[in-house]
């Protein structure tokens, strides 16, 4: 998959081309979304600026769950996903982002971190399974 560069269209309003006043540099790469789905876990590590790295979740079954009410936290398994605020689409297709809500099979949570990012999937328990 080819690069994302982060830095200004080349085409103007009129759909004139703008003349690069510099060439592209390594500081002006991007890359693509994770887009978390449900499935057997999946990480993909990518190096970064200053030879840190990041760890990328492609596909994950299972996420921490804390229960802010007894305090505990739980591995448990993601059966779908609810509702994503950051894109309706999403919701749809079945991608994990923060602030998304899954179902679990404790009940719905609200994803605390960030899959893409992060590499782990941390939720906050929002709604009960009544047993």
């Amino acid at each position: 998959m080819p690069y994302q560069w982060l830095k200004r269209s080349r085409r103007k309003l009129s759909g004139g081309l703008i003349r690069r006043s510099s060439s592209k540099k390594k500081r002006d790469m991007g890359r693509y979304p994770a887009e978390t789905q449900i499935g057997p876990r999946k990480l993909k590590h990518i190096r970064t600026r200053g030879g840190n790295t990041k760890h990328r979740v492609l596909t994950a079954e299972n996420a921490i769950v804390l229960d802010q009410s007894t305090g505990i936290s739980q591995k448990v398994k993601i059966l779908n996903v609810l509702e994503n605020r950051a894109n309706r689409e999403y919701a749809r297709r079945r991608i994990i982002t923060k602030g998304c809500v899954v179902d679990t099979s404790l009940g719905k949570a609200r994803v605390t971190s960030r899959p893409g990012q992060h590499g782990v999937i941390n939720c906050i328990l929002i709604e009960k399974k009544e047993d």
